[in-house]
C-alpha cells in the first residue's frame, strides 16, 4: 500500500465506524446486542453520568438508539435552551446480563438522570458519584427536593417528547417509560402534558426500585 492510500483510509475510518449498524436480539430482559455503540461522553446540553462507568463499558446502546438520543438532545437546544441533561446506565457493547438491572440487555434500554433545578431556578445536574452509587441512591422527599435541588418536570417532559418525536422520525417508537407513578401527574401539568397522554406509555406499576432519581426508557426497534 502506498502512503496516499493509507492516508485516505485513515480519513474514512471514523466515518465507517459511525456508519456501523447494530443488531439487537431477544428482549430487553433476555437478549443481546451485536455491534453496540457508545453514547458520546458529552454534548452542548448533556453529559454522561460517570467517566469510570464509560471506561467500564456501561454506556453502549443500539446504533439507532444512539442516533435518536443525540438528535433529541440537539432538538432540546432550541426547545429548552436553558436546560441541561444527564444520561445514566445503558448496557454493554454485546448486551447480555447487566447487573444490577433486570433489563438493559439488548441495547434498547436507557436510564436518564432526572433533570433538576437549583434554588435560583437554574437547570442543574443531579450529582453522580461513588458516595451515592452514581446517583442511583438519591431519593427525593415529599416536596420533590433533594438537598438544594428539586425536580424539573418541564425539562423531563420536554426530553421524553423529544425522544418520541425523533424515534418516530427515524421509523421507530418508544415502548415504555418508567418513572415513579406517584410523580407522573406532575408531568401532565406541564405544557407537554397532552402530548404525553396521547403518545407515551408510562408504566403504572411500581418497579423494584422507585425510579424518582432517574427515568428508564425502552425503545421499540425490531430485534432478531
Amino acid at each position: 500500500m502506498n502512503i496516499k492510500f493509507l492516508f485516505i483510509i485513515s480519513l474514512l475510518f471514523p466515518l465507517l465506524a459511525l456508519a456501523e449498524t447494530s443488531t439487537c436480539f431477544g428482549t430487553t430482559s433476555n437478549g443481546s446486542l451485536s455491534a453496540g455503540v457508545q453514547l458520546p461522553p458529552e454534548g452542548k446540553n448533556y453529559v454522561g453520568y460517570s467517566i469510570m462507568a464509560r471506561l467500564a463499558g456501561r454506556t453502549y446502546v443500539h446504533s439507532e438508539v444512539r442516533d435518536i438520543i443525540v438528535s433529541a438532545y440537539k432538538d432540546l437546544e432550541t426547545e429548552q435552551p436553558d436546560k441541561v441533561y444527564k444520561y445514566a446506565e445503558t448496557g454493554f457493547k454485546e448486551g447480555g446480563e447487566f447487573k444490577p438491572h433486570k433489563t438493559h440487555r439488548n441495547g434498547l434500554s436507557v436510564d436518564f438522570m432526572t433533570p433538576v433545578k437549583d434554588k435560583s431556578g437554574s437547570s442543574d445536574h443531579l450529582p453522580t458519584n461513588l458516595l451515592n452509587k452514581l446517583g442511583y441512591d438519591i431519593e427525593f422527599d415529599a416536596d420533590d427536593h433533594y438537598d438544594d435541588l428539586y425536580i424539573d418536570y418541564d425539562a423531563l417532559a420536554a426530553h421524553v417528547v423529544a425522544l418520541h418525536k425523533q424515534a418516530k422520525e427515524n421509523g421507530y417508537d418508544l415502548w415504555r417509560v418508567i418513572f415513579d407513578p406517584k410523580l407522573q401527574p406532575n408531568l401532565y401539568k406541564t405544557k407537554y402534558g397532552q402530548y404525553l397522554k396521547d403518545h407515551i406509555q408510562f408504566s403504572n406499576k411500581r418497579s423494584w426500585v422507585r425510579h424518582d432519581e432517574h427515568y428508564h426508557v425502552d425503545f421499540s426497534i425490531a430485534c432478531k
